[in-house]
């Protein structure tokens, strides 16, 4: 069966590469982040020596760590650039190297970023603490369905996660334990303003109906109080690369033909035909369009990307 695009992000390294991870060990590169942006300076008080080696999956989860750890942690990023698709993600030696360094490792989980744990096995590292989102949720597959695994749009999550970064933090520097455990307090109680926002946006407009084009989003618009109208079909198909039927696509044009949905809230990251006839038939019709990511924008942290997001959700509803 054919794994979904959003569940693999592709590791393509040969066995040359991985034989010259050796090699890379004294580059003047291992130590750097891989993350875009300032961000990564943010981290560079003190020698590397004296800061907590963390690799993460994607700049969301690079992030969060870094808020927590602050200037006690160095952080690598494997999929940092917001015009990358993280559906053809190539990892490199130098993620390798990272890996074999790293004391903790925060990845997704949930098939999405299996990549991670395959090339942790073959960097040999077995000490490394691992945190796996989608596990530290508690969140399953429906019965009959599929899980949605981008857990970083659910926000009571991504608290859970943060204290279980700052325990782990602390694990591998427990002189720092009181400052990682202040810093996730602070980061959650950072949360509490977009849950609210969320709130808002539920007694405004819960029970209306919204387009997608992948279930990225679909955490945060439940919590919202949104329903999604999507045919299953069209977004199960955008999600594993497959062709949508002709008549689910008609089925799914309808929705903004006949105004069945108030706002389209769509993948910028990944797009192919039938997501762009959708995007065609929402302009058409004069239904709002959201972009999503599945990481963060240039320049913006996780607290501000989240909160822009639920702000142009609101926006488009209102009009």
């Amino acid at each position: 069966m054919r794994i979904p695009r959003s569940r693999r992000l592709a590791v393509l390294i040969s066995g040359a590469s991985l034989l010259a991870v050796a090699a890379c060990g004294n580059s003047s590169d291992s130590g750097k982040s891989s993350d875009s942006g300032d961000k990564s300076k943010s981290a560079s008080s003190g020698s590397s020596a004296e800061r907590v080696a963390v690799a993460a999956s994607t700049n969301v989860y690079g992030d969060i760590v870094r808020s927590v750890g602050g200037d006690k942690v160095e952080v690598t990023s494997f999929i940092s650039d917001p015009d990358q698709d993280p559906h053809s993600y190539e990892a490199d030696t130098r993620n390798q190297l990272a890996l074999s360094k790293a004391k903790l490792v925060v990845e997704n989980g949930g098939g999405y970023d299996d990549f991670m744990d395959r090339m942790l096995k073959s960097a040999g590292n077995s000490s490394a603490d691992v945190l796996n989102a989608v596990k530290i949720s508690g969140k399953t597959a429906p019965e009959g369905g599929e899980l949605n695994e981008h857990v970083w749009y659910d926000l009571p999550t991504v608290a859970k996660l943060a204290d279980r970064i700052a325990a782990a933090l602390g694990k591998a520097a427990p002189a720092d334990a009181d400052t990682f455990k202040t810093n996730a307090e602070k980061f959650k109680a950072d949360l509490k303003p977009l849950e609210g926002k969320e709130a808002a946006l539920k007694k405004a407009h819960g029970g209306e109906g919204i387009g997608i084009t992948e279930p990225v989003p679909l955490y945060m618009t439940e919590a919202a109080g949104l329903v999604n109208k999507t045919p299953e079909d069209f977004s199960e198909a955008i999600e594993e690369g497959d062709d949508v039927s002709p008549k689910v696509l008609q089925e799914t044009l309808a929705l903004y033909k006949d105004k069945k949905v108030k706002a389209l809230v769509y993948n910028s990251q990944t797009s192919g035909p039938q997501t762009e006839k959708v995007a065609d038939a929402a302009k058409s019709a004069g239904v709002p369009e959201v972009p999503v990511t599945e990481t963060l924008p240039k320049g913006e942290d996780y607290l501000a990307w989240m909160g822009a997001t639920i702000d142009a959700l609101a926006a488009a509803l209102d009009k």
